[in-house]
């Protein structure tokens, strides 16, 4: 009895969910150290050595998971990159479960948690905040679902402590909890309003937020800053402008629209509220001009309301042989979106191949993936080019985050300095006291190099042993020498601030 019991575990729904999420996590250890630590992916690394409530570029918890990532796994790249496979990974299985609660059967819950696989593997790539970002979305929607389903209140706690967690992520987990918001007050669920366990989960989600709300006041509320640099840069780059699209493309649309019919037909009433957090996160990112990647984490719950009205409307079917040609076609679509999101969005391709170019193409993180030990490499030569006066008070200043992060992760096996930078948390470090006297600048056009230090001559040029044009190539290949700054560095420091 016992052991069929055990076989009965081994072979149920959700165990099939969890093998699900196990092999994008095996997935994305096999290849998840193939090119490199993208710029990204650098910035927080070197960030997670540097621990604090808040950052100018994201809230706490991405660089807190990179240091326990150093901890457990040193600098391996796949290390590195392993929380946010799993978080991905467990979204799996909340996909299935929210189906479940839904009122699906095995089918509606293998398939919710197929049509999660793609944004598992492609999102888990690599180690950035949109991954707990994205758990954070998700999570809170399961704890609705589930407070919905069992209606014990004690769930709001579950809802409140995701929402708090995603604060700590992500700050665009504000759209969602408006969502939340309005759709609680469009239905029934308004009943709750008296409920303790709703004001205690509102309490838990801000005691969670608040140490990084305390940084934000401690900091003149500098995230506010970079947000308001990167939104506007977001618009004039036009990287917006394909919000609407991309929705189209990406999102399974045949399956958010039977998700939504689902929740607001009478069948699916209970749950509309769910509906409604879609619908109006959706106009909300609209209206503010949002990036394609902020409505993701919306998707896995109506993806789960629609495996639940396929499966339904498909045991009414007649004959059921044609409802099994549909189930047929439904797992060739979920099983196309995976090996699609393999081929494209993983980092297998031979560099340089047409399959590598195509990949490039329809995304652009690897040319930010490839050259960091090479730059490094190449700072150290330069370096050691110079005379011994001008190696003795010598700094490396980059223009970007990845670059200084590179510098401090490769840099110390060729005994290079820490480099300085104005971008992001790294203006924070200063400039290094004694401060330096020779300058290896990277990373900044010519005239700003020229004009900003004395003597500069270029000394050198990025490069990379597959000769890929990275982002930083294309940019500004020249790496120069140069004095220190004309007007000093206290003054030079005060204006050197900027976010990207």
């Amino acid at each position: 009895m016992a052991a069929d019991s055990r076989r009965q575990a081994w072979s149920s729904t959700t165990a099939c969910l969890i093998y699900m999420a196990l092999a994008t996590i095996i997935l994305h250890l096999l290849v998840g150290n193939r090119y490199g630590f993208h710029s990204d992916e650098l910035a927080t690394l070197d960030d997670s050595r540097h621990l604090a409530w808040g950052y100018p570029a994201y809230p706490p918890v991405t660089p807190f998971f990179g240091r326990l990532s150093l901890i457990l796994f040193g600098t391996s790249l796949a290390g590195f990159r392993f929380f946010a496979s799993l978080v991905h990974a467990i979204t799996i299985v909340l996909a299935g479960l929210m189906a479940r609660d839904l009122g699906g059967g095995q089918r509606a819950q293998l398939l919710a948690g197929g049509l999660s696989a793609p944004f598992a593997i492609g999102g888990g790539a690599l180690m950035q905040y949109v991954s707990f970002d994205y758990f954070a979305w998700v999570l809170a929607a399961f704890s609705i679902v589930r407070l919905i389903r069992s209606a014990d209140p004690r769930w709001w706690l579950a809802v409140g402590a995701s929402i708090g967690f995603g604060a700590l992520s992500k700050y665009t987990i504000g759209f969602f909890v408006l969502a939340i918001v309005g759709g609680f007050l469009l239905t029934d669920m308004r009943r709750y309003l008296k409920s303790k366990w709703l004001w205690m989960g509102v309490a838990l989600s801000i005691a969670i937020f608040l140490p990084n709300l305390l940084w934000q006041a401690q900091h003149h509320f500098v995230s506010l800053d970079f947000l308001r640099h990167i939104h506007a840069r977001d618009v004039r780059e036009g990287r917006t402008d394909s919000f609407l699209r991309d929705q189209l493309i990406n999102s399974f649309l045949p399956a958010v629209l039977a998700g939504l019919y689902y929740l607001f037909s009478r069948e699916g009433k209970p749950f509309r509220m769910v509906g409604w957090m879609f619908v109006i996160t959706f106009f909300l990112f609209v209206i503010a001009r949002g990036r394609t990647y902020y409505m993701y984490p919306a998707y896995p719950m109506v993806w789960a309301a629609g495996a639940v009205w396929m499966e339904r409307w498909l045991a009414e079917l007649q004959p059921q042989q044609r409802a099994t040609h549909i189930w047929r076609i439904a797992r060739t679509i979920v099983v196309a979106g995976v090996l699609i999101t393999i081929v494209f969005f993983l980092p297998i391709a031979p560099v340089n191949s047409r399959w590598f170019e195509m990949a490039s193409a329809i995304q652009e993180t690897y040319r930010s993936e490839i050259g960091w030990p090479e730059l490094a490499q190449e700072t150290a030569r330069i370096r050691d080019s110079l005379a011994p006066g001008e190696r003795a008070r010598l700094g490396i200043l980059t223009g970007s985050s990845g670059a200084a992060g590179a510098i401090n992760l490769f840099g110390p096996h060729y005994g290079l300095p820490r480099a300085v930078s104005g971008m992001n948390s790294l203006w924070q470090h200063g400039y290094g006291d004694p401060p330096p006297q020779t300058l290896i600048v990277m990373g900044l056009k010519w005239e700003l190099a020229d004009n900003s230090f004395s003597g500069c001559r270029v000394a050198g040029h990025i490069w990379n042993r597959y000769g890929f044009q990275t982002d930083d190539m294309r940019w500004n290949a020249d790496i120069y020498v140069c004095g220190p700054p004309r007007e000093g560095w206290p003054e030079f420091w005060k204006h050197f601030r900027y976010f990207g």
